[in-house]
């Protein structure tokens, strides 16, 4: 009999680690254009988080696998992100800026990968439960986003970084209330191989690239659709009820979502993902002006991030066995922060160069890559 399911510990911490992503994703770019940053600037400052995103997951996912203490680097790294992002009070310089970007995001993206482990763990055979723990980070993505983007219709972006360090105290709380467990071996394990051998099977690293692709292509959304909206003439409140909807409908497809496994493979459902955000990206650079298409894009979000994260969880839990679940993670959040921060970087440059419509246009054309790669490479296989 497995043991009772701390569920709403477990939500609380997606709760407010979503918050956060809610506070940045959407406000970000809009806080440095506040601070008058230029486009090409803008891009590289926000890339530099998902480029720590490359570095810091692998480092802590080895120190969580061989040290056990994922607890820990999870408590530790959310006190490190709070106390470090506090410094962006001292200067607004570009290099300061560029700073604390690099030093908080190095212990954010510590905690989210050992933290799936241990919920993993704490659902042992209920897997199929994940996406209903998980949809409380999209929950709290909503509640920030509608938040922030009706605060800032009536008060100065100057709070804006007040408002992020209070929703990092709050991931600091809540780790503290999570129970610690640790992955189950499972049976042959010990023939399995290391990290390596499990990285070689086939499609494994396919996998990955597609991870980094599709990342990539989501480089113009994170950081300029706040900023292309304001320029079509969004006002910033419906701008923020325009990133909720998105993540409504990923809550919605959150609570679907065992049946959708129980009924596709995890590589339909992986290239279903891709084929949408390739047509989401065209609709959103070129026919953004037109609502009803607007709100038909961000409807699509469910699969562009939420039928996308729930399978590569499932897909990275089956392949990597209990001692290399912390690296197979953190691989993934390094392969996603790689590709972010390089759809980042390619969007600041190109935003003033070639306008939005190309510069979505090269985000579908990623996405169509990686649904060609992910049908042709990832192995057959039976029904999550």
């Amino acid at each position: 009999m497995q043991p009772a399911l701390p569920y709403w510990r477990l939500s609380s911490f997606y709760f407010f680690y979503f918050c956060l992503l809610g506070g940045t994703a959407p406000f970000l770019a809009l806080y440095f254009h506040h601070l008058g940053f230029s486009s090409a600037r803008i891009g590289e400052l926000v890339a530099i988080p998902m480029l720590m995103r490359c570095v810091a997951p692998n480092i802590w996912g080895w120190l969580g696998d061989w040290s056990g203490r994922r607890l820990a680097i999870v408590r530790f790294g959310a006190l490190a992100t709070a106390l470090s992002f506090s410094t962006i009070f001292l200067s607004h310089s570009y290099a300061w800026l560029a700073m604390v970007m690099a030093l908080h995001a190095f212990f954010w993206h510590a905690v989210l990968p050992q933290f799936e482990v241990i919920t993993l763990a704490h659902l042992g055979q209920r897997t199929e439960t994940y996406s209903r723990i998980r949809l409380w980070g999209s929950i709290g993505f909503i509640c920030t986003v509608v938040g922030l983007g009706k605060l800032f219709e009536l008060a100065s972006l100057d709070a804006y970084p007040l408002a992020l360090l209070a929703i990092m105290l709050g991931i600091v709380a809540s780790s503290w209330w999570v129970p610690n467990a640790q992955p189950s071996w499972r049976q042959g394990a010990e023939e399995a191989g290391g990290f390596l051998a499990q990285l070689l099977q086939p499609g494994v690293l396919a996998f990955y690239l597609c991870v980094c692709l599709m990342q990539l292509s989501h480089g113009p959304y994170y950081t300029f659709l706040t900023l292309h909206l304001e320029a079509l003439g969004y006002s910033r409140g419906v701008i923020g009820l325009l990133w909720a909807l998105g993540v409504v409908a990923e809550v919605i497809l959150f609570l679907v979502m065992p049946r959708l496994l129980g009924r596709f493979t995890l590589r339909q459902v992986l290239a279903a993902s891709f084929l949408l955000a390739a047509l989401r990206w065209l609709l959103l650079g070129s026919l953004a002006e037109h609502l009803l298409v607007l709100l038909f894009a961000q409807l699509m979000h469910a699969a562009t991030f939420g039928s996308f994260h729930a399978a590569c969880i499932h897909f990275v839990q089956r392949t990597f066995q209990a001692r290399q679940q912390g690296q197979g993670q953190a691989l993934y959040a390094a392969l996603a922060g790689t590709g972010g921060a390089l759809g980042s970087l390619y969007s600041g440059y190109s935003w003033s160069s070639l306008g939005p419509a190309w510069t979505f246009a090269i985000a579908s054309l990623a996405a169509l890559g990686a649904a060609i790669m992910i049908s042709t490479c990832l192995k057959k296989e039976e029904r999550a």
